[in-house]
């Protein structure tokens, strides 16, 4: 691409979103893989060999979610001041040893561990590639740039679907652990040789491009000059009362989605009655919706500046289709019509919610923010999964998905709730490009 080219007229460069955002979105869709195939192997055999009912089932895929606290803030913070590229690289050689050895357990407590560790490796990823995000894509780029990497959450369901029920079926579960492990290895040599931290760090990126990047950043900092900014300690962060509306709005929004995620298969299965290769194909067009509904929420939030409404309506869509997935379950087409709907919102508010840190706190403190509203907000991702079979061994399916529905809708209110600066416009983006002086680490990871 032509870099004098690409910024006649001073139009916004747009080479980075063929050089940063795609070893990121692969490295995100591997992760993703690795930490959901065990949906596909419960009901593929796993439950059955090892002994494990329901509500163990719930917490084998939630317990994930406890080590995934670890290491939430330490990344942010190490993507700020450090080197992302090389969190992220030693994160994929842990997680990929893990999922191999997963195909090799012989009882729960092993799996349980497994599982835990893998929480672990994973735990500082989204704060860490979040923020890397934000060292490259300025405000008005920045929902539609975190929406592209959020997606690796549908590519990563329309992989695995497929190649999960066609593998337990071809071989056996173990296997799916096996393979999809050793694919971390191939993307761990892609994440190397790829990816860079910041623009000043990048040999492909002309001068002028570099310097409009960083001016546009040092925009949005000198936006927030004035406001009420708190420093990046832990303690500040969880002072903060914003930070706790979001964390609350992320722990509920992450119960829907793992809960309905780690469970569509099995859903799916019990509603059909087919096999694990028909499951696997029924259930790739939820995330083939996922995509759509993505890039529509957050294309419209990027264009209107509206943040808080463009989280809120998918998530009214996403308990809607839950609860409706249930009455209409007479009915196998209707209601695998409305877990497609599920799927469509599935994560069309994610994109738009990451760009809320940034608007309202400093760029040393944004790191550590994701890494806390990541951290605590997917303990989300423990509670749906286990209440759900916890709740299907006491009770029904029915109430399981229910439980899911209500906490979708307690977050839709919740969104309503953020500060009004969430949807102020940060001015400067589409001003002449001026070159300056290059900024320091902590003023270019806004």
């Amino acid at each position: 691409m032509n870099n004098n080219s690409t910024l006649q007229n001073n139009s916004i460069p747009q080479q980075r979103w063929l050089r940063i955002i795609p070893p990121i979105l692969i490295t995100c869709i591997i992760s993703y893989m690795d930490r959901v195939n065990i949906a596909f192997a419960m009901p593929g055999g796993m439950d059955e060999e090892l002994g494990i009912t329901a509500s163990m089932a719930g917490l084998a895929g939630g317990i994930f979610f406890i080590g995934y606290l670890f290491l939430q803030v330490p990344g942010g913070k190490i993507a700020v001041h450090g080197s992302g590229k090389k969190f992220i690289g030693w994160s994929l050689v842990a997680w990929a040893v893990i999922s191999v050895l997963t195909g090799f357990v012989t009882n729960h407590y092993q799996l349980l561990f497994l599982r835990f560790s893998l929480g672990v490796a994973e735990g500082g990823m989204l704060p860490v590639v979040l923020t890397m995000v934000s060292n490259w894509f300025p405000d008005k780029e920045r929902g539609r740039a975190n929406a592209i990497v959020i997606m690796f959450v549908p590519i990563a369901g329309i992989i695995t679907a497929p190649l999960s029920g066609w593998l337990i079926s071809a071989l056996d579960w173990r296997w799916l652990f096996i393979v999809e492990g050793l694919l971390s290895f191939a993307v761990l040599l892609l994440w190397v040789f790829t990816i860079s931290d910041r623009p000043q760090e990048a040999r492909w990126i002309s001068e002028r491009e570099k310097n409009w990047i960083l001016s546009e950043l040092q925009i949005e900092q000198q936006a927030i000059e004035g406001k009420e900014v708190v420093n990046a300690s832990l303690k500040a962060v969880l002072s903060n009362r914003t930070m706790w509306q979001l964390i609350t709005l992320n722990f509920f929004y992450q119960t829907g989605i793992y809960g309905y995620t780690l469970w569509l298969p099995t859903i799916l299965k019990e509603l059909t009655h087919t096999g694990m290769k028909e499951v696997g194909v029924l259930a790739i067009l939820p995330f083939v919706g996922a995509m759509f509904g993505m890039f529509l929420f957050s294309t419209l939030s990027d264009r209107t500046g509206k943040r808080k409404l463009f989280v809120c309506l998918p998530l009214i869509g996403f308990a809607l289709c839950m609860f409706l997935s249930v009455v209409f379950k007479e009915n196998i087409w209707l209601s695998y019509a409305m877990l497609v709907g599920c799927g469509v919102f599935l994560q069309s508010a994610a994109g738009v919610f990451w760009t809320i840190p940034a608007k309202l706190f400093s760029a040393e403190m944004a790191g550590g923010a994701r890494g806390v509203i990541n951290a605590l907000g997917n303990l989300g991702g423990f509670c749906g999964p286990y209440a759900v079979g916890v709740l299907i061994t006491n009770y029904s399916k029915d109430a399981g998905v229910y439980s899911l529905a209500v906490s979708l809708a307690i977050a839709a209110v919740l969104a309503l709730m953020l500060p009004s600066k969430c949807d102020q416009v940060t001015k400067g983006v589409d001003q002449p490009l001026e070159p300056l002086a290059p900024l320091d680490k902590k003023q270019s990871a806004a």
